[in-house]
């Protein structure tokens, strides 16, 4: 049974033996580049962990490993662009460093070649595979728009940021889980729980993410506090503050949501105040509480050794923890 070291080590590695040597090098140099950058790997050491506990050797899985990588690393550059990031992991951004229009190229030949590594298996595994992936990507796509939308609509209701969410967020875990699964040949069953485990993972990640920009501490969450609020982004600490707001609250809340005559630091300190008034911050931490034990839940439904059960639940802990 493989570490989740080796498995990011054997995904590093032929990441690396992927040539990249095509012409013209001002298309391919910002792929190398970005993938140079690294990161944590979550989405291809969950492919490969996966086919490991369905008894499958995880180098039959690593084509599905690096197209997940390779379609979550073209979502980052795109998503660069629309926020207009200066920086990635500590490094300059591809549109910063080439240009606009490269980044978009290098990002669009990413996902070609995400597709193009699903070619490597059968043709019954190939059709699987790549109807997963084609429905997950427009589920990105659509989260991703429906991020942007938000920014600026009043009204979202919880259940539109929970799908947001899903989109956005938790069904590339969900695909990355369930590619392990299909490559291994796992029953349909299993299929189905191995993927609910990645939304709900998601899930909780994506919440909890959104409680550490208010409620976290800036050198262990790697970014200044705050920045949901400063950005309008209605995540789950508002929509809980909403749900148990009385009126004057709710009226206060939005009145400093779509406040432009205020500075940043009154309207982060005053915003969270009001979280912790209607205790958002304890029903906000309850629902994340509650989707990772769904995803638990959905684990211990498999039908694989308990030692691989444990071991996605240590995982799944690690990443809550931002342990990994």
């Amino acid at each position: 049974m493989e570490s989740i070291k080796e498995y990011k080590e054997m995904i590093t590695g032929e990441l690396k033996k992927i040539s990249f040597n095509h012409k013209p090098d001002s298309l391919y140099d910002p792929v190398k580049y970005f993938l140079d950058i690294g990161g944590k790997r979550v989405r291809p050491i969950l492919t490969l962990m996966s086919s490991s506990s369905f008894n499958c050797e995880p180098k039959i899985a690593l084509n599905a490993a690096l197209s997940v990588e390779l379609f979550h690393n073209f979502t980052l550059i795109h998503d660069d662009i629309m926020d207009s990031a200066n920086s990635r992991r500590g490094k300059e951004t591809i549109h910063n460093k080439w240009g606009i229009n490269s980044a978009i190229l290098s990002g669009d030949v990413m996902l070609i070649m995400a597709y193009q590594l699903l070619e490597n298996y059968d043709n019954s595994t190939y059709i699987q595979l790549n109807k997963l992936l084609n429905k997950t990507a427009k589920e990105v796509c659509e989260g991703q728009q429906m991020d942007i939308d938000f920014e600026s609509k009043l009204n979202v209701s919880f259940e539109q940021y929970i799908k947001m969410v899903s989109c956005k967020t938790a069904v590339l875990l969900g695909c990355s889980l369930k590619m392990g699964a299909i490559v291994a040949g796992a029953s349909i069953e299993d299929q189905e729980n191995i993927y609910k485990f990645g939304i709900n993972l998601g899930l909780a990640f994506q919440l909890q993410d959104d409680y550490l920009d208010i409620f976290g501490e800036e050198n262990l969450v790697g970014k200044k506090i705050g920045g949901d609020i400063i950005e309008n982004k209605k995540t789950v600490l508002y929509h809980m503050a909403m749900i148990d707001s009385n009126q004057n609250q709710k009226k206060h809340i939005t009145e400093l949501y779509n406040s432009n005559n205020i500075s940043n630091k009154n309207k982060i300190s005053k915003i969270t105040l009001l979280f912790k008034e209607t205790k958002a911050d304890i029903s906000s931490k309850k629902l994340i509480d509650q989707y990772t034990n769904k995803a638990i839940d959905s684990i211990n439904r498999l039908s694989i050794d308990q030692n691989f059960k444990n071991k996605f639940i240590v995982f799944a802990n690690n990443l809550m923890e931002r342990d990994l």
